[in-house]
């Protein structure tokens, strides 16, 4: 990151998630499109983190990288195959710190994933050692990248998969947008508010309230 800062070949900006879920901000989605008409052919989208509520990136990526480290307990945690599923090549990074337990840890996600279905078509997911300080098979990570992208284009899922994003970027801007439609309505706000108070009085459940309002805005509209 500290030679990519300096170079004027790249351009680095840090983009606070706020309160968006997924480890990406709300506007990541944007950012990528206006890279990609500013000329830059390659996009490194980072997460905040890994765990259960960052997998928001699968969907607007071309391909899912997840860093691991060895030893870091893991290969012991149910919490991380939701995005291990997700997946197109896993990289265990300071392997050199303590080579064996990266090996373990690679040959833990080796089998693992063995047992896991994959989301691509006619791909496997690689599983590398790697480290970010000294370079190692950083190359190795990439030729993964763009032998995953030509495999991809060669049977039609690539775009097949842009599609599928764009189509699922248009659900979110509707379902974000109606959100922010309801709460800017005092009239719909009421009804909310009123709904909530039932649900709270155990006097409706969840479900049926939601149904009920839904039913009540749409009217409204």
């Amino acid at each position: 990151m500290n030679r990519l800062s300096v170079s004027d070949q790249a351009f680095v900006r840090p983009s606070p998630t706020g309160d968006t879920l997924g480890g990406v901000a709300a506007e990541t989605r944007e950012s990528i499109l206006l890279c990609e008409a500013a000329g830059f052919d390659i996009i490194l989208v980072e997460t905040v983190g890994v765990g259960q509520s960052e997998t928001l990136v699968h969907n607007m990526v071309d391909f899912f990288l997840l860093l691991l480290l060895p030893g870091a307990g893991d290969e012991l945690q149910g919490i991380k195959r939701g995005i291990v599923e997700m997946a197109d090549m896993i990289a265990i990074n300071k392997s050199d710190v303590n080579p064996s337990l990266a090996q373990e840890a690679k040959m833990h996600y080796k089998n693992a994933l063995h047992l896991l279905q994959s989301g691509r078509d006619q791909w496997t997911v690689p599983v590398e050692k790697i480290d970010s300080i000294s370079g190692l098979h950083l190359g190795k990570v990439y030729e993964e990248i763009l032998s995953f992208v030509t495999s991809q284009k060669e049977i039609g899922a690539f775009e097949a998969n842009r599609k599928t994003q764009a189509a699922d970027w248009l659900t979110e801007h509707i379902e974000n947008g109606f959100l922010r439609y309801v709460k800017q309505n005092p009239e719909m706000q009421q009804k909310m508010n009123q709904v909530r108070k039932e649900v709270e009085d155990n006097k409706m459940s969840p479900r049926t309230a939601a149904a009920q309002f839904i039913a009540e805005i749409v009217n409204l509209s």
